[in-house]
């Protein structure tokens, strides 16, 4: 195993699994203005990494190709819906459900694979997807309503990564993330007038160690991006797919440890079910890649 791929990894989703508790400690500031600051300083740390790197000749190349850029503008209002969700979520209390719709998220991966790609289920998948379907029945039973967050979280963050595919390598982590920020920075400048003349900015008006932690969100935002691309270059997918379940499970501890969200019974069993769910994708992704593996194989005997 590769153990610099290994450390990427884990770094990446343990950041991730955390970044709950960096949104409460934002606390006076509120979801609208957390997402605009967090997109704004974003791409001004991305434009000094491709200062310090020396790689803005390929990013200005990447602006020549007009669908390359219209695509990422594409993964930008997808990252917002995203952001904008999560951030509403942990700031309202409701880790556990933002937690859920990153459990949820590899079902709805293989779900979009059937429905845009076209691609074919076999019957251990399709009874993965059949038990989360259940799982959410029983969510929104015990809710009394549909699990929103969860849902929005997976959906946009799925069609995001099937975006992400579709461009492939031409376009790397931090140009990628600079075409986003670049398209959502007029939105976010305008998400800033409206809190102004509202509710007023917190931005400076907090504290110092405030002003410091919310002039850290364009690196806090990053650094896990960054290191999620260094671990994908590698170690293999099915690594990287039992290590991705690390972020939702501490927001899950995070949640019901730290926050004390109500864990009813009915939530209890959802959840269970999308673990199963998991249990069940991962058996087979396992499975498929151990078959590869032996078809390698004979193929390298016999030549």
């Amino acid at each position: 195993m590769n153990r610099a791929g290994l450390a990427y990894a884990v770094g990446a989703y343990v950041l991730w699994g955390f970044l709950p508790v960096y949104f409460i400690a934002l606390a006076p500031s509120g979801p609208i203005e957390i997402v605009a600051w967090r997109i704004l300083l974003s791409l001004v740390f991305c434009a000094l990494l491709l200062s310090v790197t020396r790689t803005w000749r390929p990013f200005i190349a990447l602006l020549r190709d007009r669908r390359v850029v219209l695509t990422m503008g594409l993964a930008g209002v997808l990252i917002f819906i995203n952001w904008q969700t999560y951030v509403y979520a942990t700031v309202t209390d409701q880790v556990v459900e933002a937690a859920l719709g990153y459990f949820i998220n590899p079902i709805v991966t293989v779900f979009l694979g059937v429905i845009v790609l076209r691609e074919r289920l076999n019957a251990v998948q399709w009874t993965a997807v059949g038990i989360s379907i259940l799982a959410v029945v029983v969510l929104a039973f015990g809710y009394g309503q549909l699990p929103w967050i969860a849902l929005v979280l997976a959906f946009s963050f799925g069609f995001y990564g099937l975006i992400k595919k579709r461009v492939g390598p031409r376009v790397d982590a931090v140009s990628g993330l600079t075409l986003e920020t670049v398209w959502l920075a007029p939105l976010a400048g305008a998400q800033l007038v409206f809190v102004a003349m509202t509710s007023g900015l917190t931005m400076g008006t907090a504290g110092a160690g405030h002003t410091t932690l919310l002039l850290l969100a364009g690196a806090i935002t990053a650094i896990p991006l960054l290191l999620f691309a260094a671990a994908s270059r590698r170690l293999p997918l099915i690594q990287m797919g039992f290590i991705q379940y690390f972020a939702p499970f501490i927001q899950f501890l995070v949640g019901v440890f730290v926050l004390h969200e109500p864990m009813p019974f009915e939530r209890w069993i959802g959840f269970a079910l999308v673990w199963v769910a998991l249990v069940v994708l991962t058996f087979d992704a396992v499975r498929s890649a151990r078959a590869s593996r032996r078809v390698v194989d004979d193929v390298a005997e016999l030549t």
